[in-house]
């Protein structure tokens, strides 16, 4: 590990402020449960660390304007306790599958939408897009949990975010502050991820000095949710395919919807083709089986990862029905 500076601002603006200094070759310290493996492992070397923990104005879970406003240092816990996310089942779904109590107590919604891909290329030195030499380490070598989906450039890494599906489908906004002192954004989340076709362009949109501050959620309404992950191991595990889906149910019949898989493709992968054809329809196992087969009707697998087509289709149609109440055992 590297030495670096240490900051511990108190305001928004003053984290901007220390961001942006040392040519912003800086970075954000929230949860830390991903940004210490990463100093240590050598692939990130910041001249300064910005510990935001004490931002009090980026903390907590607030009625707003006609819906919530998350802070990004709001825990998993705080997101499964909050009645104000009670009617945002697709989130509470994530919590319930993040099976560590240190990570629930201590991961923030901040760090999870920018979570670096878990490749192994990538967390063994090779860089964002796994190469070396020219070569595409990930198209050659064992490509078993990459991305069946978006994969035709050289990103074949999948996006590590648990809750970017899921607020997605709700329809979140993400607002972004600086590097400007006085610069805030709010934009669509599902903008907020990019397929970089280098490696120095990174996963978001984020540029050096910026950084997250708040998700806003537009309220419940009549709109139900579920999220679907597909886990390997029954203890602290990433999914191997998940989905996310929001629903506006006129009786039995899907007036609207939204429908986003996460671990399958370089970014949250919204499936509207998918969510069109759920449009008008009633929900159960044929119709959720259907709608699932055409969420993954362009995937291409890589030469190890077919099998993650059948757990996304899957996690469509279990999402589905988990929304509407109708999921019973193993379907």
């Amino acid at each position: 590990m590297r030495s670096f500076e240490y900051a511990r601002p108190q305001t928004e603006a003053e984290a901007v402020a220390l961001l942006n200094d040392h040519d912003s070759e800086t970075t954000v310290l929230a949860g830390g449960t991903d940004l210490m493996n990463l100093l240590r492992r050598d692939l990130v070397g910041p001249k300064r660390v910005v510990d935001i923990k004490q931002v009090e104005s980026m903390r907590g879970i607030r009625p707003i304007d006609d819906g919530v406003l998350i802070g990004a240092l709001a825990t998993l816990e705080d997101v499964a306790s909050n009645p104000l996310t009670a009617d945002y089942r697709s989130l509470l779904d994530v919590v319930d599958g993040t099976r560590a109590i240190q990570i629930q107590a201590n991961g923030t919604i901040g760090g999870d939408l920018c979570h670096l891909p878990n490749c192994w290329y990538f967390r063994n030195g090779y860089g964002l897009l796994g190469y070396d030499n020219g070569e595409s380490l990930v198209q050659a070598g064992d490509n078993r949990y990459h991305a069946i989906l978006g994969n035709a450039g050289p990103a074949k890494f999948v996006s590590a975010s648990r809750f970017a599906p899921a607020m997605i489908a709700w329809g979140a906004r993400v607002r972004v502050i600086g590097p400007e002192p006085d610069a805030e954004e709010y934009l669509p989340l599902e903008y907020f991820y990019i397929t970089p076709r280098l490696s120095s362009q990174g996963v978001t949109v984020l540029k050096p000095g910026q950084m997250i501050s708040h998700l806003w959620l537009p309220s419940a309404g009549r709109k139900r949710s579920a999220t679907y992950e597909v886990l390997q191991m029954e203890g602290l595990d990433w999914p191997l395919a998940s989905a996310s889906v929001s629903v506006e149910m006129d009786g039995d019949i899907v007036r609207d919807a939204s429908i986003v898989l996460g671990h399958v493709a370089p970014t949250p992968w919204l499936s509207r083709e998918a969510a069109k054809q759920a449009v008008g329809r009633p929900l159960n196992e044929r119709s959720a089986s259907e709608i699932g087969d055409l969420a993954v009707a362009t995937a291409t697998p890589l030469s190890n990862n077919a099998y993650k087509v059948q757990l996304a289709r899957t996690a469509v149609k279990r999402a589905l029905l988990k929304a509407v109440d109708k999921l019973e055992g193993g379907l």
